[in-house]
């Protein structure tokens, strides 16, 4: 199997970036195995197991079958193919240019919100307003936020699109840090956070908890309300789908997504009231949490 190293052969060539997946291969040199067997031999849930196993099936490495005649039917998985060669350089094709630009999006410069208690915004050195009440969303000085969280609703930024020409988007890359938002904190409290951009739904990610049992690395020393930090996470609409920390969410890719040229791109964060768990979101910016950055946004393209 030759493939050319290009962006279309990014599902193929992001299946060796996950040590689990290259695991899994190991696993299937020696023998075919249930998803089930799998999953133990790896230390996994069948869930996740199945979502590296889809992943590895799409890229044409892994192939399954239904065993049928079998109580259960499990499926069971083997390798495809017997080699894979990276074909680096194609005289034929000329080189595409591609770039990026990076901007970060301070937590409290949100452009619109609708929040519900628990809810509040605070600073680096102190609470902004009133713990619980909505109002304080609205105050001036929540530019200055670096930590909000609200029980159910949403929070929207506006990330700058500055393409023009013949430039156009690659892929959009978003890495935050963020979790549930329970009343102080609780480590088991899953939340249902669907992400947003121009109003299209790209994915939901459901997070364990609202974490609070060890202090943050850079949380100040004067925040004792509970939530101490949240998970860095990694979320990139491509040209094929939706991908969180490498693993695809959705089939949304950027076709699907309504953009013009010179106008900015509405990313939106929320925890819905009805979700099937409704547990909230507390979002970590700079001198907050474990990681030194607000929202950071890159932007990829290249010249059409």
């Amino acid at each position: 199997m030759k493939i050319p190293v290009n962006r279309s052969s990014m599902p193929i060539l992001e299946c060796f970036s996950s040590s689990t997946r290259v695991h899994i291969i190991e696993l299937l040199n020696k023998s075919p195995h249930s998803i089930k067997e799998l999953a133990g031999l790896l230390g996994l849930s069948a869930a996740i197991t199945t979502k590296h196993i889809q992943k590895l099936e799409e890229a044409g490495i892994v192939s399954t079958r239904i065993l049928s005649g079998t109580r259960g039917a499990p499926k069971i998985c083997t390798l495809a193919v017997e080699e894979i060669t990276l074909q680096l350089h194609k005289t034929s094709e000329q080189p595409v240019k591609e770039t990026k630009y990076t901007v970060e999006i301070p937590v409290g410069q949100y452009s619109s919100y609708e929040v519900n208690p628990t809810c509040g915004l605070a600073s680096s050195h102190k609470i902004i307003g009133l713990v619980d009440d909505p109002r304080y969303f609205s105050d001036p000085e929540r530019t200055e936020a670096a930590h909000l969280w609200f029980g159910s609703g949403y929070v929207e930024y506006r990330v700058p699109n500055y393409l023009y020409g013949t430039q156009h988007i690659t892929s959009l890359e978003f890495a935050l840090e963020l979790c549930s938002e329970a009343p102080k904190y609780n480590e088991d409290w899953p939340s249902d956070i669907s992400f947003y951009i121009n109003d299209v739904c790209i994915g939901m990610w459901t997070c364990p908890g609202d974490f609070g049992s060890k202090r943050g690395a850079l949380t100040p020393s004067w925040w004792d309300l509970g939530t101490q930090n949240g998970l860095l996470k990694t979320l990139s609409v491509r040209t094929d789908g939706t991908y969180l920390d490498g693993v695809k969410l959705s089939d949304i890719s950027l076709s699907s997504i309504p953009m013009n040229k010179r106008e900015d791109f509405r990313f939106r964060l929320s925890s819905p009231p009805d979700a099937r768990n409704a547990g909230g979101i507390s979002l970590f910016g700079k001198k907050f949490g474990n990681y030194d950055q607000d929202i950071r946004v890159t932007v990829h393209y290249e010249e059409a």
